[in-house]
């Protein structure tokens, strides 16, 4: 029996990973970049070669500082310090919530939405983290020194941005049953905002950036204009009469397509309230049919 669990798990993980989506290609990223770095600290440290200043040579490289000097000296750090993880269970809990928040967001949006989240997310959280380190007086005495890392700004964007997209949709938590995601999202901020007086306030300052980025790009969103670009240009295939020559077809307006794409949404958001109140079983075959196409966008 566990046996067969345990093939099981690994079958849906090979499936999950085996796809080229964007959603297991971030995760993978972080997945390989905490491997290598740890492989990397541990080869520096056998050879008393870490550095002397107390932060090993590897995190010191990709963590973004929050003291301007040091940042100008190394400005790729608001990018590669979204992707780094020195603790293993700080990459478990952002993978999990990342798995779970960017499901729900594929659901509705695509997957260049979802990376551009991702990235500017992450920027945002850097930049609150940054600004706060350097405004308020709390901080001055550790803003030399202080570096953040980790995927959690990152993660809270997506979460948020998609909570904020459809704040109706619900999720089954244990213990409490079925949630709204908008509830789940305050959850999350308010958690943060009480926590930054705790041993990690940078953490959550830089959540709380990420989470602004979401609730902005997806207000922004809802209202018909998507402030991520597209590097994508679709070919137009253009039919022409064969008596008059007359060209039958022509590329969507902007207000044609956002109304095109508010009337999809509408119709996913009715097929998850019925799976919400009678299961998935009760939807029709066109319905499944439109939410598996919707899931594949």
């Amino acid at each position: 029996m566990y046996a067969n669990h345990s093939t099981g798990f690994l079958d849906q993980a090979k499936l999950f990973f085996g796809k080229k989506s964007a959603l297991p290609r971030l995760i993978l990223i972080n997945v390989v970049i905490f491997v290598v770095g740890y492989l990397a600290h541990l080869v520096l440290w056998l050879y008393k070669a870490d550095g002397g200043t107390g932060i090993p040579m590897l995190t010191d490289w990709l963590a973004v500082p929050s003291s301007l000097d040091r940042l100008w000296l190394k400005p790729w750090t608001l990018f590669t310090y979204m992707f780094f993880h020195e603790d293993f269970f700080h990459l478990l809990f952002n993978m999990i919530t990342l798995y779970f928040g960017g499901t729900i967001f594929l659901r509705y949006l695509n997957e260049r939405q979802l990376i551009w989240t991702y990235l500017t997310g992450g920027l945002a959280g850097a930049v609150f983290y940054i600004v706060a380190y350097n405004f308020f007086p709390v901080f001055l005495e550790a803003k030399p020194f202080a570096i953040a890392l980790g995927a959690s700004a990152s993660v809270l964007s997506v979460m948020i941005a998609v909570a904020t997209y459809v704040p109706r949709y619900k999720v089954n938590l244990l213990f409490l049953g079925p949630v709204r995601l908008q509830y789940l999202a305050v959850f999350f901020i308010l958690l943060d905002i009480f926590s930054i007086k705790s041993d990690n306030p940078g953490g959550h300052i830089a959540h709380l950036g990420g989470a602004a980025w979401g609730i902005l790009y997806a207000f922004v969103l809802r209202n018909g204009k998507d402030l991520y670009p597209s590097f994508r240009r679709k070919r137009l295939r253009v039919k022409h009469s064969k008596s008059t020559g007359e060209r039958k077809g022509r590329p969507l307006t902007d207000d044609e397509y956002n109304k095109k794409k508010r009337e999809e949404q509408q119709q996913i958001d009715q097929i998850l309230d019925k799976i919400s109140r009678s299961g998935y079983d009760s939807l029709t075959e066109k319905e499944k049919a439109i939410l598996f196409s919707n899931s594949r966008k």
